[in-house]
Parts: structure tokens; sequence; C-alpha cells
């Protein structure tokens, strides 16, 4: 794999959870219903140009999902190109797949803004990020097994603050407050995964040790994602203690992951990459 697909993997996955990041912001902030009324255009001049500081919020959101629908394509034509590990070809090209569907969704989040549909436009565009930061993982596998430490490390620091910034538990859950807790969910649902893939990708003498990560880390990024998907629901009593129950599942099954590697992980003797370098 060359290093300028690794570096378009790598920027794939984090665009796509920019975007989602700024698409909460956008919603929790009431932004996009500036545009409703003449989507596909806007308030401003012509419809063209942003009138006020929401307009030019749903403006920059359209922008950046153009800039990471372009960098997904780009990025899955050059892996098919170079023909790298079918893994990441195919991680790929479900993503780019979904891209329409969630174009559907975000103009529907505009001119209907209904909640069910919000939801299906944060689902679909888990699913994307979900894939592309797997195609990512998988793409830098090499470089990733002896960082896996440094992932769970990661989510052993985003955990804790998931837990503090809880929907409705202990802040306020405003637009800034809501922005802040998905770029953390995102990136400790990334970790996760990441290591999860990485780890299962290890091969050593005491491969034990990758499987009992891994069994920790799967069902971790798991909860992660149901917790980051609960939190754009309407929130009750009822669901609010159970999101309160899951974070405290994802922060233990993390800090258990911690005392896995903690010792240090054995150095693997190879790892299943399908590169074609």
């Amino acid at each position: 794999m060359t290093p300028r697909l690794r570096r378009l993997l790598a920027g794939a996955a984090a665009m796509t959870g920019v975007l989602m990041v700024l698409g909460v912001y956008t919603a929790a902030s009431g932004a996009g219903l500036t545009c409703a009324g003449r989507w596909p255009f806007c308030d401003g001049f012509l419809g063209l140009f942003p009138a006020n500081w929401g307009s030019f919020i749903e403006w920059f959101h359209r922008l950046v999902a153009m800039l990471t629908g372009f960098l997904i394509l780009g990025t899955t034509v050059k892996a098919w190109r170079e023909g790298v590990d079918p893994r990441v070809r195919w991680a790929l090209v479900v993503a780019t797949v979904i891209l329409p569907f969630q174009i559907v969704l975000g103009a529907l989040t505009v001119t209907e803004y209904e909640w069910v549909i919000l939801t299906a436009h944060y689902v679909v565009a888990t699913s994307i990020f979900t894939a592309v930061v797997a195609a990512a993982a998988w793409g830098l596998v090499d470089r990733g097994i002896p960082r896996i430490a440094d992932a769970i490390r990661l989510a052993l620091v985003g955990a804790p603050i998931m837990l503090v910034l809880a929907p409705h538990s202990f802040v306020s859950f405003g637009p800034l407050t809501q922005a802040t807790y998905y770029l953390v969910g995102l990136a400790t649902y990334a970790a996760l995964v990441a290591a999860t893939l990485w780890a299962s990708a290890a091969h050593s003498t005491r491969a034990d040790v990758y499987g009992r990560l891994r069994l920790i880390t799967a069902p971790a990024s798991v909860v992660v994602v149901a917790l980051l998907i609960a939190g754009r629901q309407v929130y009750g009593p009822t669901l609010q203690l159970a999101h309160l129950g899951g974070t405290v599942v994802a922060l233990v099954l993390v800090v258990a992951a911690a005392i896995v590697v903690r010792g240090g992980l054995p150095v693997p003797r190879e790892a299943v990459t399908n590169d074609a370098d």
C-alpha cells in the first residue's frame, strides 16, 4: 500500500468523524431550519449565500459533507486501482454505496426535521464512519498492531468524559456539549474498533492475549456506538438511566482492556495484511 493511500484512509476516517460532529452541532443548534423553506437553497442573497450565523453553519456543513463524500469516493477508487487488501476495498465500497442514502436523509433533516429522520440520518452516518474506520484500520494494520495499547489508552481517556457529558445527566446538553460529547465518543469508538481489528490480525506465541483483548474491545465498541445512537433520541427518565448504565458498562470494559495491555503485548510474529506493497 502506498503512503498516499494510507494518508487518504486516515484522512477519510478523520473527515467523516468531523462531519458527524458538525452535523450534530448543526441539528442541535437548529441551524438546518434556516434553510428549510428554500432547500436546496437557503435564506441569503439568491439563496446561495449565508444570511446569518445559522445559515452559515448549515452551508458549512454542506461544504464539509461534499468534500468528505468526494474524499471517500476518491479513496475507494485509488484502493481498487492499487489492488490492496480486499477488506479495505470492500469496506470503502460499503461506505460509498451508502453515501447517496445519507444525502437524501440529509435533505429530509432540513425539510422535515423529525426525530425519526434525524436518527436514521445519524445511523447511516455511523455506518459510513464504521466502514471507513475499518478500512483505515485494515490498511494500517502493520503499523497499528504495535499501537494497540495507544488505542486503548485513548479509549480510557474518552470513556470517563462520555460519562461526565452523558445526555441530560450531569451537565446541560446544549449544542456545544453535544458536539464535544460526540467528538469524544466517536474518537473512543474508532479507537476500540481499530484495537479490535488490529488484535484480530495479530499472531504471536501468546495469541491468547490478543484473543482476550478482542473479546473485551469488540463488545465495548458495540456499547459505545449504541450510546452514541441513543444520544440522538428524545430523552425521558428511563432512557437517561439506561444511557448512564450503558456508559458505566463501556467504562468497565475499557478499564478491563487497559488491564490486559498493562503488562505489555507480545510482539506478533506476523500480521495478515494482504497488502500489495
